[in-house]
């Protein structure tokens, strides 16, 4: 049985946070490997609207997609079908027309064949090459050249984008994962939702995450907000389409506060929750290492796109494993070396802390991404958790 905390400070904080306008709303939760610690909430589901948001409200995880498809690959790989190492295109034949952007004639992209075939492994990773639009000014300038899209309005033609980088030489965060969403379909003999539903969400018992909500589910989401000129929150709505193309492994779900912790509680513990397996503890041991396998992780990322994201400054002391941000380094009074963590570009944000035996989640919906409020209310969160601890 999991033992509560006193959350006090932790109230005080999200409360605080919507009050200041930091954010429009915020609900957060955390657990341990035996249950549920503390969850809160503060703020309206919609801006102004009334009706509270918590931890059973619906939001848009965005990029903590990525863990839940990057665990369907490997759950691939653990049955024998998939090879990591294996080119990209020995799935998805369509990879092999992928070319690297390498520079300007004028305003015509010079296009090349890159110097190696990137792997499944360099999707996972994000060593790939491929990149997205608001952290890469060269592929903002290459879709605003070319018409051809960046992945939020749902359409096939997003998959036409270059690769900025040889495969293997730097990590370049990017569409990776909605390509390795592509390979599981290839491997499973199926669609990428259905591949979630079986395989992870539907054993753990998540029943309120999936990549498309019904009319009942759509009603308890919260949309996306933004700032007005006035400096206040305001609905800017959904954003992404509700019926796209393809299914997104890198940003398409919808999930709860409630429902993704026992995602995250299943890495806490190995691979396993509540008797249903989908990792064996080695894969899970090797999803929280460093697998770059010597790329270089940038210290920072600057904006391409300040109305969708800001920079993003980690400094020294981090590496990625398979779907998961690494610190290397203990971080004073939060999480321990050896932590898996990512986050979503609406501003939800999650770590597993397998040292100290804690997982916990913090959601809004709004943009841009990582404003210094919301980053300055994820460290805000996670150290009054710590101390609460």
């Amino acid at each position: 049985m999991a033992h509560s905390i006193d959350g006090s400070g932790i109230d005080r904080i999200l409360s605080a946070a919507v009050e200041s306008g930091a954010v429009p709303h915020v609900a957060a939760i955390a657990a341990d490997r035996d249950g549920v610690i503390y969850e809160g909430a503060a703020g309206d589901r919609v801006a102004g609207g009334g009706e509270p948001v918590s931890t059973s409200t619906h939001f848009r995880i965005m990029s903590m997609t990525k863990m839940v498809a990057t665990t369907a690959a490997l759950q691939q790989m653990e049955k024998g079908l998939l090879d990591l190492n294996a080119p990209v295109e020995s799935y998805v034949s369509e990879f092999s027309g992928v070319q690297v952007l390498d520079g300007w004639d004028g305003d015509t992209p010079k296009l090349r064949e890159p110097a190696s075939k990137a792997t499944v492994k360099q999707l996972i990773t994000h060593t790939s090459g491929l990149t997205y639009w608001f952290w890469n000014e060269d592929l903002v300038r290459y879709e605003a050249t070319t018409g051809i899209p960046n992945v939020v309005p749902g359409d096939m033609a997003a998959f036409q984008a270059p690769m900025v980088a040889d495969p293997g030489t730097r990590f370049e965060y990017g569409i990776n994962t909605d390509w390795l969403g592509r390979v599981v379909e290839a491997v499973a003999g199926t669609t990428l939702d259905v591949v979630v539903k079986e395989n992870i969400t539907g054993p753990l018992g998540m029943d309120e995450t999936m990549f498309a909500l019904d009319d009942a589910r759509q009603s308890n989401k919260t949309p996306v907000h933004a700032k007005g000129e006035d400096g206040s929150w305001g609905s800017i709505g959904n954003v992404l389409p509700d019926d796209p193309a393809w299914w997104a492994g890198g940003h398409g779900l919808h999930s709860t506060p409630r429902d993704y912790i026992r995602f995250e509680r299943a890495l806490l513990r190995g691979g396993e929750l509540d008797g249903a397996r989908i990792l064996r503890q080695e894969t899970v041991d090797a999803a929280f290492s460093d697998q770059l396998d010597g790329a270089p992780m940038p210290t920072e990322i600057a904006t391409a796109d300040p109305a969708t994201t800001d920079s993003l400054t980690l400094g020294p002391g981090w590496t990625w494993g398979y779907g998961l941000l690494i610190n290397t380094v203990d971080v004073p009074g939060a999480r321990r070396a050896g932590t898996g963590a990512w986050a979503g570009l609406f501003n939800t944000h999650f770590i597993v802390d397998r040292t100290t035996g804690v997982c916990a989640s913090i959601y809004t919906n709004s943009l841009p991404f990582i404003t210094p409020e919301a980053w300055g209310l994820y460290e805000d969160f996670e150290r009054a958790l710590y101390a609460a601890l």
